[in-house]
């Protein structure tokens, strides 16, 4: 009987081979998620061996990475071969980066931003009544670290203070599904801001509405914490809109996937 992926299954990278592993990993998932892999292609271990000098074990690994976030699959007599975008994990952080370095970058801002509108503002809903008292305070203060370093213009400072906003929030809700969503929020901020997608200068509005989003979860008022972040997300919304609409609606392929917005 045929091995079935004689080449997929591998040991860990070993410590040495890491940083050749991250880089091949990093080119295959962007090439990938950017279309220039296209869904049916057979990935070529000879070939991807001498294409980025590496070993045989660091392609195998690589390969095994891909597979398991569903980019890949081994197929007898065929090889390894790219799978469509209905088959790939898209909450997996390393696929939305990916995405986001792609041409794909529009439509994954929407999709994410789509997900943070019917979530986050549940989980600023819950977090009204189970955060603990320091944490609430704590949650105020952040804001207003926010709004210190949007005036000055401090884009690193307040790109990591938006991350860990909205981490608190959802660790606040109590609701360990949407917790796991914390990554994925940190990938969507860090890429708008990587990217270019954020204004340099936080609108003023937007840094009165995390303040509102605090200071209601700090007063236990469930009902106002939900609508000030149904109203941050929509600011989101309104920020990126222009790009969207010079993009389009995301578009489908033919099993019903997204494709690359060009």
């Amino acid at each position: 009987m045929e091995p079935s992926s004689p080449e997929v299954a591998a040991a860990p990278a070993l410590p040495a081979e890491s940083g050749l592993h991250a880089r091949v990993l990093e080119n295959l998932g962007t090439a990938i998620c950017g279309g220039e892999l296209a869904p049916g292609s057979v990935l070529n271990i000879d070939e991807l061996v001498d294409r980025y000098a590496v070993s045989r074990s660091v392609v195998r690994e690589v390969l095994r990475v891909l597979a398991s976030i569903g980019f890949i699959e081994a197929r007898r007599r065929v090889g390894v071969m790219i799978r469509p975008a209905t088959a790939w994990n898209v909450f997996d952080p390393q696929v939305i980066r990916w995405r986001l370095a792609s041409a794909g970058r529009m439509a994954q801002l929407r999709s994410i931003t789509e997900l943070r509108t019917a979530v986050e503002p549940h989980a600023a809903f819950l977090a009204a009544s189970r955060i603990g008292r320091d944490e609430a305070s704590d949650l105020v203060g952040l804001a207003a670290k926010m709004w210190a370093a949007g005036e000055a213009g401090d884009e690193e400072r307040f790109l990591h203070l938006d991350i860990e906003f909205h981490r608190r929030v959802l660790l606040a809700s109590g609701n360990e599904m949407f917790v796991r969503l914390q990554e994925l929020v940190a990938e969507v901020l860090t890429g708008r801001h990587k990217h270019h997608l954020m204004p340099h200068h936080p609108h003023e509005q937007a840094l009165q509405m995390h303040a509102d989003v605090a200071q209601a979860i700090q007063r236990r008022d469930g009902e106002r914490a939900r609508q000030a972040m149904v109203q941050l997300m929509e600011q989101a919304f309104d920020e990126m809109k222009s790009l969207w609409e010079q993009t389009g609606p995301p578009a489908r392929s033919a099993d019903g996937g997204p494709t690359a917005t060009r």
